[in-house]
């Protein structure tokens, strides 16, 4: 597969501070990519540097094999084939929804910017919407627009910036799974950065999770919640607790929830103090079962609880149960640990 997108070692300083330090990474072509973290953690300066708007300090920024930026140089905004997507959409009020996706192609004969006009209406699921205006739609439909109008030049690249964070989070993981969508169809390759991961992992094939202007994984969204290499990242994706346990033996661990045999993320000798993430999914509720946690609290999520239970001292676990078992705050119930790739992290005290 072509590389579509490179990273080298890519460090980026503004006003003599280090905002992100020897970045690596790669996106193919057709791949969509998101680099997911908290606000200010420099994902949105990487997204920068990509599209010509900041100079790297070091490394180089590779288009489709081609150096486009590196401390000596850095190819002009325009030359570099990358299509943006901002927070604001700006869409041109003026101009009817034909026009504004017309914008970037007005180079092309009007038969060919009539065909891609119809094409991405089409591909966006909004072909009634053609001489419309924008104060006409509502925001997912001026969302898809936008992106339609992005997409139009066929860029190498398209860039996203936190584009769904006006909506609701329940409507921003939707929205996400859609362009998704809309962009595999089209064989766009693309980059999203957002500060959320349900958003990340309804469009993402690779994850980089940046924490404090370095990628600390940059993988699949499977790899990133079921085989996070830190502690930081265990920490950021999912609802994870940490668990104090001890190694017995190759694959197998005594815990607060009992022992539990399964592959370890890394090898470490027997006796070794570990913590071991515990998501809700590894939680089942079980009446018949010798271990029991106490409800600290609860919320319903319609087909199912999340339960926060407490098993001895400090300890806390999430647990998702089915809303039929509904228990109240205080009580004890039964619970057993189903894991079997057991991320686990030595215990330092």
């Amino acid at each position: 597969m072509t590389k579509q997108l490179q990273l080298n070692e890519i460090s980026i300083q503004l006003d003599g501070h280090t905002i992100v330090s020897n970045i690596n990474l790669e996106l193919s072509s057709g791949e969509i990519g998101c680099l997911l973290g908290h606000s200010g953690c420099g994902k949105t300066t990487l997204l920068r540097a990509i599209a010509g708007f900041e100079q790297p300090a070091s490394g180089e920024v590779i288009l489709r094999g081609k150096q486009v930026a590196s401390p000596q140089k850095s190819l002009p905004t325009e030359q570099r084939n990358v299509g943006m997507v901002f927070q604001d959409l700006a869409l041109f009020p003026h101009l009817s929804i034909a026009d504004n996706i017309a914008f970037g192609i007005r180079h092309k004969s009007t038969k060919e910017i009539d065909a891609r006009i119809e094409t991405l209406l089409e591909l966006v699921r909004l072909p009634q919407l053609r001489n419309k205006y924008p104060h006409q739609l509502s925001g997912g439909q001026q969302q898809r627009i936008a992106l339609a109008r992005a997409m139009a030049p066929q860029p190498d690249l398209l860039l996203l910036d936190e584009p769904f964070s006006s909506q609701d989070s329940e409507r921003r993981e939707q929205l996400a799974r859609e362009v998704g969508q809309i962009l595999r169809e089209d064989n766009i390759t693309a980059m999203l950065v957002t500060h959320d991961q349900h958003e990340a992992f309804a469009m993402a094939d690779h994850i980089g999770v940046i924490n404090n202007g370095k990628l600390m994984q940059w993988d699949t969204p499977y790899n990133l919640y079921h085989r996070p290499n830190s502690r930081e990242v265990a920490d950021f994706i999912g609802q994870g607790v940490l668990v104090k346990g001890t190694v017995l033996e190759a694959g197998k661990l005594e815990t607060e929830l009992g022992t539990v045999s399964g592959e370890f993320s890394q090898p470490l000798p027997a006796g070794t103090a570990v913590d071991l993430l515990v998501r809700p999914d590894d939680i089942i509720h079980d009446d018949d079962s010798n271990n029991f946690a106490t409800v600290t609290e609860k919320s319903f999520r319609g087909a199912e609880y999340l339960y926060r239970l407490n098993l001895s001292g400090d300890t806390n676990v999430l647990c998702i149960a089915p809303s039929h078992h509904n228990h109240k705050i205080g009580e004890k119930i039964g619970i057993k640990l189903e894991i079997d790739h057991l991320v686990i992290f030595e215990h330092f005290h």
